[in-house]
């Protein structure tokens, strides 16, 4: 173990991170699974950014791609390489970077997610002033809103690591550096350390799901009054996407950071942790691909100038 003296201590410079299984042979078979997990993410949630940045009539959260593909980014690729070594260190400093930015990407999905349910509720309940109250430029303020909100509690979180002193085992049980597990390590006092993390991502959390839950209770008491079946069925189609999104979310997070610890078991963490931070975020583009019309119309519209461009490229 890599170490430091400090007067009669030994402080800790590099953690190892015990990973998912012991297994070889399920070693093996989870890295196929989560390789070919990621490779849809990436793959996923780029080609919806490149769609939506080469079609104009497209206006769908392009940030949720990119906090999606960040989110799984900053812990996937550490997973994979913990099924391929047999002692998979990351250094003290690697660590509190990978806790900062899942903590970043996480709460910026929050801010996004709460940002998406504010623009359905204008679309659906006030839509002749859509364009007014969902304008570009108070769109950019709610971008700024949200990874200014991410970097806080990613701030908080840093801070409170780097406040804590490890001495004794350097074995992380988990696949990536959570801060629970590594409280858990520390030597020294963790009362106030473990407070403000856990109280600036519960802010987060209570202030999104609070917009999420006001925007969607005038979304259903508008829907109920309309008299037309094709506007109640287009209204809900609209939201669809986005309720599967919160609540595949915020239902794992609940599981994580709100259900008591005794009720569930580490192993049952991991594999629960694994689903919203490597799986969801491959979900996500498949989501709002599949659901939604303007997405698949752009799609074959660009497919069909593609085509076009390479018949007159064959024939020139």
């Amino acid at each position: 173990m890599d170490s430091l003296e400090d007067g009669n201590h030994t402080a800790v410079t590099e953690f190892i991170l015990l990973g998912l299984t012991d297994d070889p042979i399920l070693r093996v078979i989870l890295f196929m699974i989560i390789l070919c997990i990621y490779l849809v993410t990436i793959s996923g949630n780029l080609s919806t950014i490149i769609l939506i940045r080469i079609s104009s009539q497209l206006h769908h959260p392009i940030h949720l791609a990119f906090a999606d593909m960040g989110y799984s980014s900053s812990v996937t690729p550490n997973v994979l390489v913990n099924f391929l070594v047999e002692r998979n260190t990351i250094s003290y400093f690697g660590c509190a970077i990978q806790l900062s930015s899942a903590f970043f990407f996480g709460r910026v999905e929050c801010f996004l997610l709460a940002a998406m349910a504010y623009d359905r509720f204008v679309a659906i309940c006030n839509p002749l002033l859509y364009s007014n109250k969902m304008s570009t430029q108070v769109c950019v303020q709610l971008l700024i809103v949200a990874y200014i909100g991410g970097f806080l509690n990613a701030s908080s979180s840093t801070f409170s690591f780097l406040s804590l002193f490890f001495c004794g085992s350097n074995q992380v049980n988990h696949f990536f550096c959570d801060f629970t597990p590594l409280l858990e390590l520390s030597c020294s006092d963790t009362n106030i350390p473990a407070v403000i993390p856990s109280f600036s991502a519960g802010s987060i959390i209570v202030v999104t799901v609070c917009i999420i839950a006001v925007s969607y209770i005038y979304i259903l008491i508008t829907i109920l009054k309309m008299c037309s079946t094709e506007g109640r069925h287009k209204a809900f189609s609209t939201c669809t996407s986005h309720l599967t999104a919160v609540t595949l979310f915020y239902g794992t997070i609940t599981f994580i950071y709100v259900m008591p610890k005794s009720s569930y078991s580490t192993d049952q963490n991991k594999v629960v942790s694994v689903f919203y931070m490597v799986v969801i975020p491959m979900l996500n583009p498949l989501i709002y691909s599949l659901r939604n019309k303007e997405i698949k119309g752009a799609l074959r519209r660009e497919l069909k100038i593609f085509s076009s461009d390479v018949c007159s490229f064959n024939n020139g």
